[in-house]
């Protein structure tokens, strides 16, 4: 007898022994066991998952003397005379048969009843090919058939059908079948012939069948004969893959924006005679398995690669950004569908392949989502680097010598400030200023001056009356000092960018015991006194002893106004200028 390929030599011949499509096997077995047959049925559903072999177990199903389980029992003299060939069971391949004649024809030999069963069957495969002369020669003996007659309408696009057939069949949809039952259909068939095999060049078969089981055994055909083993490497050139590790070269550079090595890796690939429909398709199904390695948990059972590829995958995977990854599916995909209209393939797709290993140069949303992505990873990373030592303060200047009146003997009122000098940089500053003590103030001779001029750009320094701080103890701060400190402790313990900022260009004076910042914006002041920022800065300086605060809006503060009035008083004679 001659060779069998492998979809025609295993092609089931009972219902129990079909892969899936469950739902329209039972259908058919409840049908046949209750004796409800129908007499028109359309199987539609994508190519090689079952269509035609579900037609033939059912024409002889329901023909056949003793049925088991709905499937024919295959050993009664009507099942015996079905597998030899009968006049009972009519295939038509509508694609050449597709003409008004043939129907017309049809039509007169329905009338014929059968020979051997109790149902003449007629199977049309590819029935949307047929013309519309044709359809409505078969729309009246399709509506009201002998009894003796059953239809079985097999198609890949139903759309096509007029809604006349349709409304007069049984529909049933086939679905496409799991990877995970087409490898077990294979793993079985090559148990029964004896050939070895590794598991993950059976998942790589059933993942090129792309759900058709018959797609899927032509292509095992092809691969059984190719090595004295089947192996993972001997099915990719049986498909003429490009190579794994070149093709994740390629793609890691265009992931990485590296569009220097993206394009040389593509020449290279090229270069080796690949056709470039074949290294997109394999770019694209690179990109699915680093899109699911980057996603799911258990990606490595679900792309069932061999180790050493899976490691790849995730490597690129862990690299690449998620927006740069559907960026790049998305502009191949595109390009895809391009290449049957440009006249030079390979063009457009280092044009493609350039776009998406620089998003710098796109104006899209989507290149400046992955620009984002990439910066927001760079910044990640410098804030997780260990920090470097910090730098040494400087040490803190000698204290100078106490200031000497004119008679000699030491000022013992005058000391120096206990609270180092504030300057802009530290409000922006957790690490603290190193003390650094004001030089001594020079003592002028006690004479009148024959002119004074008075200049008062801010409150005087005063110092706070005896102010208790959180540990009990009470201490002596100025008002620039007690501000100092505010600001500082704000910076460490407030998450309030915008009051910090607010807070950082005010002055300081103290009214009695109250400590009273002004501002020169009507917006500042009103926004410092609204009642969550007066609750945070409240609390602040309850920390550094300040039990009392105001904010106002900048005038004349009161000791600047008291001594610019007691100068006037002193020196009526002299004019005083205020600036």
């Amino acid at each position: 007898m001659s060779h069998l390929s492998l979809y025609r030599r295993f092609r089931p011949e009972t219902f129990d022994k079909i892969v899936r499509q469950e739902h329209v096997v039972r259908i058919l077995k409840n049908q046949i066991a209750s004796g409800a047959v129908g007499h028109a049925y359309l199987f539609t559903g994508p190519r090689g998952t079952g269509k035609t072999t579900i037609a033939r177990i059912f024409a002889r199903a329901v023909n056949c003397e003793h049925p088991s389980d709905g499937s024919p029992c295959g050993t009664c003299p009507v099942c015996r005379a079905l597998s030899e060939g009968s006049l009972d069971i009519v295939e038509i391949d509508a694609a050449s048969n597709n003409g008004v004649n043939e129907m017309r024809d049809l039509r007169e030999k329905v009338q014929y009843p059968p020979v051997t069963g109790r149902y003449k069957v007629y199977i049309v495969d590819e029935v949307h090919m047929l013309t519309d002369a044709a359809f409505n020669a078969l729309l009246k003996t399709l509506e009201e058939p002998p009894a003796h007659a059953i239809f079985i309408l097999a198609t890949t696009e139903p759309q096509k059908i007029p809604a006349t057939i349709l409304s007069r069949c049984m529909r049933l949809d086939f679905k496409l079948i799991p990877e995970e039952d087409l490898e077990k259909h294979l793993s079985g068939i090559l148990d029964e012939i004896g050939k070895p095999y590794d598991r993950e060049a059976v998942a790589a078969i059933a993942r090129a069948g792309a759900g058709s089981d018959r797609d899927m055994l032509s292509i095992a055909e092809a691969c059984v004969v190719y090595a004295d083993r089947l192996t993972y490497d001997a099915v990719c050139a049986v498909l003429g893959a490009a190579d794994f590790h070149e093709t994740a070269k390629l793609v890691r550079a265009m992931l990485t924006g590296d569009h220097t090595a993206s394009i040389a890796a593509l020449e290279g690939i090229l270069a080796e005679g690949k056709a470039v429909g074949v290294l997109l398709k394999d770019i694209l199904q690179l990109l699915n398995r680093v899109t699911v390695a980057k996603t799911c948990k258990n990606a490595e059972k679900l792309l069932a690669l061999p180790g050493r590829l899976f490691s790849v995958v995730k490597e690129i995977a862990d690299a690449a950004e998620g927006s740069a990854v559907l960026r790049a599916t998305e502009i191949l995909i595109r390009t895809e569908n391009e290449l049957r209209f440009v006249s030079s393939p390979r063009i457009a797709l280092e044009t493609a392949v350039l776009r998406v290993s620089r998003p710098e140069a796109e104006r899209d949303v989507s290149a400046l989502l992955v620009r984002i992505d990439k910066l927001e990873r760079e910044l990640a990373e410098l804030k997780s680097a260990p920090v470097s030592a910090p730098v040494s303060a400087a040490p803190a200047p000698a204290p100078a010598p106490a200031a000497t009146q004119t008679d000699g003997s030491a000022d013992d009122d005058w000391q120096f400030p206990t609270e180092e000098p504030v300057f802009a940089e530290a409000y922006f500053s957790d690490e603290p200023l190193p003390a650094a003590p004001l030089p001594a103030p020079s003592v002028q001779p006690k004479t009148p001056a024959p002119a004074v001029k008075a200049e008062p750009s801010a409150p005087a320094a005063q110092t706070v009356p005896a102010a208790t701080a959180e540990d009990g103890k009470t201490e002596n701060m100025t008002a620039e000092g007690a501000y100092g400190k505010f600001m500082r402790t704000l910076r460490k313990t407030s998450r309030s960018g915008v009051l910090f900022t607010m807070c950082s260009d005010l002055a300081a004076c103290y009214e009695g015991e109250t400590l009273v910042l002004y501002t020169d914006s009507d917006t500042i002041c009103a926004a410092l006194n609204r009642e969550e920022h007066r609750k945070i800065m409240a609390d602040v300086f309850a920390q550094i002893g300040v039990s009392s605060f105001e904010v106002k809006r900048r005038g004349a503060a009161p000791a600047a106004r008291d001594a610019v009035e007691e100068l006037k008083n002193n020196f009526r004679d002299y004019p005083v200028e205020i600036k």
